[in-house]
């Protein structure tokens, strides 16, 4: 049972987490910590979060379907790439021990941080690639990256997007926009597949879930409105840096909780 004063600030977290990645990005940052201060073991709360947050990612991919139009080909050999490597993931991720992944905890988080604080410089670097032609790689071989990508999204997830837009930009030859939109739906399989593992765990909080989905949605819905007023790149500066704070924190206090 969630204790009202948590319930509180899972419902602040998972709103600021909606609003973060309709926005910047990286909401994983804030939306995972808070399950743990909430009292939850730190395996149970990555796979909670997942779960918690599928109702974003589904609603950001139908949001760029006109994107994934005419893409057939590559959906076709990626989308179960992307659903394997969250499915090996999400096994890792449940043949991890509490301890153990507690101590891997603070790195995961840094590594998000540095993911989203690369972000811009990644996109410019990209649609610059883009921008001269020359020749890339086919979808095929693409496969063993968007792989790898996936199995990390399945173990943890923050950062994803930025890896799987960077892998998309250096394979396949199309425009920033349509990959990003595929990008969305490469995203969506892999979580969605982790969380049809992690449901079948059995270890899924279910009050914290629907509680930061909701959450996700309404922030998800607010940042929507928000976007064109708010300065992404100062909110994804904040999110870095709190992402920064969260993982010294796991570092001064490397005890699983609860043992």
């Amino acid at each position: 049972m969630i204790q009202p004063a948590n319930a509180l600030g899972l419902g602040a977290a998972a709103l600021a987490a909606g609003l973060v990645n309709a926005l910047a990005g990286g909401g994983s940052l804030l939306s995972f910590p808070a399950l743990t201060a909430a009292g939850l073991p730190a395996l149970v709360a990555n796979l909670t979060n997942t779960v918690a947050l599928i109702p974003g990612h589904l609603g950001a991919t139908l949001g760029q379907h006109q994107q994934l139009q005419s893409q057939a080909r590559h959906l076709t050999t990626l989308l179960p790439t992307a659903g394997l490597g969250g499915l090996v993931g999400a096994l890792l991720l449940l043949h991890t021990s509490e301890k153990l992944f507690y101590s891997l905890v603070p790195w995961l988080l840094l590594l998000g941080s540095g993911l989203l604080g690369a972000q811009q410089p990644l996109r410019r670097w990209i649609v610059q690639r883009l921008g001269r032609r020359g020749h890339t790689l086919s979808e095929r071989q693409a496969i063993l990256p968007v792989l790898l990508a996936s199995i990390y999204g399945g173990y943890f997830g923050a950062g994803l997007g930025v890896i799987l837009l960077a892998v998309l930009a250096l394979t396949l030859e199309d425009t920033i926009t349509r990959l990003n939109g595929l990008k969305q739906a490469l995203s969506l399989v892999t979580n969605a597949t982790a969380a049809c593992v992690f449901i079948g765990s059995g270890q899924v909080h279910w009050g914290a879930a629907a509680l930061m989905a909701a959450g996700a949605l309404v922030g998800g819905a607010v940042g929507g409105r928000l976007a064109g007023k708010v300065n992404p790149d100062a909110l994804r500066a904040v999110v870095v840096i709190a992402g920064v704070a969260l993982a010294v924190v796991y570092f001064r206090h490397p005890i699983v909780p609860g043992s």
